[in-house]
Parts: structure tokens; C-alpha cells; sequence
């Protein structure tokens, strides 16, 4: 998706700072420019672009899915139904101190004339800036600190909701806090009511932890260093050639005959609730970086790094395991070295 497809239609932005002891709602839509389009514009892309994103389905019972299925039918004006959305929002941040204060903007916009409205959370964070006051003909500049301001253009939310108002499918980012001595993800429990699959780049991890917890448990030292460098070029090497992880086809190639090993795997993933027939899509190069090198640090601290091409080519890099169980490496065919 292109950022251009983006139709923003409608905008509303309501302040729910719990120090001010009351939500301050803005009771008409605000006329927009192309700065603040294109930073709200901003914003809904990287909800989509997220390989933190989990997707969502409402829960029978959920409040804002009542309010917005009366929203599609025109039984309520978007004005109307932002104001109770972050109505709802708010008794739960003041019922729970630990949840920042935040401006949330409710966006209606469509996407290929799909309608979806957005939920951005703009938590607030300190910044300084300059004042300058004015003192019997005289300025006096001073540097001072504000406690509400809200993230840049190209800062991920740790907050928000996209819904696709066809069929009320939710795309969602959440963070836990702390709720009755508990941490929650209040977002998707308390507020939206919705029920919640594990993200994208949870489940790579997860993958990927399921996979060095079996090694452990079945192989030696040695063996664990050689078959967890394997298992990741593997990974690697599928999102390379084919864009996404087949867990099934990863697992068959790190496990290879062993049956022993490769059903620990399947009980370890099933945890998870992930399947091994489930494929892993990453959307963001962030996600996937760790793959693209091999990080190595040796007992004596000595720390290498090995881009997988060069970990993947025999003409480059060779390990050896000695007789006394050491390893060594030898690092072929260097033309120069530089020191940085």
C-alpha cells in the first residue's frame, strides 16, 4: 500500500490529559492543511506497515463495536461517536495512573473506497523549547520545559487502531500497563473489546525461541553454536527468496531427520498458540535485520560479525571443531583489513 491511497475524509482530535481532571473534547472538525494531513497520513501508514500489528475480530459484547455499527448505519454523526470513543478511553486512563495521557485523533479515511476509521494515541512526552518574555522594553529568552508533547511524524505509536468499517476487522498496537497490580493490554481488553492474535514479529520470535530452546535440550555446546547459526541463515534465507516463513518448511530444514527433535518443536510452537502450518509475513526490514548477520561473541570477549553472504559462501568463512571440543575459525582470502 502507497501512502498516497490514504483518503483522509474526516478529523477529530480530543484531549484526554487526566491532570486537567476532565477530557477537553473538540466540539467541531478542525480545517486541516497538508502538514497535518500528511502527518496523520503518516501515522496510519506505519499502523499498517507495523510488524508489531496484531489482527483483531470485536468481542460480541463490545461497547465500541456497538457504537460503531450505529455509526454505519447513520444512527450517529462521526462528531458524536468520537466523543464517546474517547469518552471511553479516558474513565479508563483516570481510573488507572500508570496509562499515559495522551491526544487521540479519530480519523475516517477509505483505502481503495474501503471506509476505516483510525484510532491514534499520541502519548505525551517532554520536550524543551524557548520562551521569550517581554520586561520593561526588554526580552528575556528562556528555555522551558512542556510535558505534552506528542510524538514526531516518523515515531511509531505504542497505541492505536485501524477498523475496517465493512467488516470490522482490526489492525491494533498496544502496550501493557499496569491495571489492579496487573500488567494488561487494557487497549484490546478494557477499551476496544476485541480478542487478539499474536503479531507477526512476535511469532518470528517465537519461532525462533521455540527452535534454540529444543537445541538446548538435545544438543551439546558445540552443537548448539553450529546448529543455531544454521538455523538462522535458514530463516534468512526464506525471507530472502520467498518474503515470508513457512514455519513448516523452516523446521523441516533445521530438524532435518530428526523426529525427535522436530516434535518437541511442534508442543514448544503450539504454546504460542501458532501453528506449524501458520506463514510468518513480515512487512518491516527493522523485523528481519537480525538475520541478515551472523552475530558471534566468544568466551575471551571477542565479538564478529559475519553478513550471511559471507556466512553462507565456503570461500570466505570455514569453522572447525577441534579434538578438545574448541572451536576455530578460519576468515579466507581478506584483501585489507581497515581498523575503525
Amino acid at each position: 500500500m502507497d501512502k498516497s491511497e490514504i483518503q483522509i475524509k474526516n478529523i477529530v482530535v480530543h484531549i484526554l490529559d487526566t491532570s486537567l481532571g476532565t477530557p477537553i473534547y473538540s466540539d467541531e472538525e478542525p480545517e486541516y492543511g497538508s502538514d497535518f494531513g500528511d502527518f496523520l497520513r503518516e501515522h496510519i501508514y506505519r499502523v499498517y506497515q507495523s510488524d508489531d500489528i496484531k489482527n483483531c475480530r470485536f468481542l460480541e459484547d463490545s461497547s465500541v463495536y456497538a457504537l460503531l455499527q450505529e455509526t454505519v448505519a447513520k444512527k450517529k454523526d462521526f462528531l458524536s461517536m468520537s466523543k464517546e470513543l474517547c469518552g471511553m478511553l479516558y474513565h479508563i486512563l483516570k481510573e488507572n495512573i500508570d496509562i499515559p495521557s495522551a491526544d487521540v485523533a479519530v480519523v475516517y479515511f477509505e483505502v481503495n473506497t474501503v471506509p476505516s476509521l483510525a484510532i491514534l494515541k499520541m502519548n505525551y512526552k517532554s520536550g524543551y523549547t524557548h520562551a521569550t518574555e517581554a520586561k520593561e522594553h526588554k526580552n528575556v529568552n528562556r528555555i522551558v520545559q512542556y510535558h505534552s508533547i506528542l510524538p514526531a511524524g516518523n515515531q511509531k505509536l505504542s497505541e492505536a487502531a485501524i477498523i475496517n468499517l465493512s467488516d470490522f476487522q482490526i489492525r491494533l498496537l498496544e502496550k501493557k500497563y499496569e491495571i489492579n497490580n496487573v500488567k494488561e493490554n487494557y487497549f484490546s481488553k478494557h477499551f476496544l473489546g476485541c480478542s487478539t492474535e499474536i503479531s507477526q514479529k512476535a511469532r518470528l520470535a517465537a519461532v525462533e525461541k521455540a527452535v534454540q530452546s529444543v537445541q538446548k535440550e538435545f544438543l551439546n555446546e558445540s552443537e548448539q553454536f553450529e546448529e543455531h547459526m544454521k538455523a538462522k541463515s535458514i530463516i534468512h534465507n526464506e525471507i530472502e527468496q520467498q518474503g515470508s516463513i513457512s514455519i513448516q518448511e523452516v523446521a523441516a530444514k533445521v530438524f532435518e531427520n530428526n523426529e525427535a527433535m522436530h516434535e518437541k518443536f511442534k508442543e514448544k510452537i503450539e504454546k504460542y498458540n501458532i501453528s506449524e502450518e501458520s506463514v510468518i509475513e513480515p512487512k518491516n526490514e527493522t523485523t528481519t535485520k537480525k538475520f541478515s548477520k551472523q552475530h558471534l561473541t566468544t568466551d575471551t570477549g571477542i565479538e564478529i560479525k559475519i553478513p550471511m553472504e559471507q556466512y553462507n559462501s565456503t570461500d570466505t568463512i570455514e569453522f572447525m571443531t577441534n579434538e578438545d571440543g574448541t572451536i576455530s575459525m578460519l576468515i579466507k582470502n581478506i584483501g585489507h583489513i581497515m581498523s575503525k
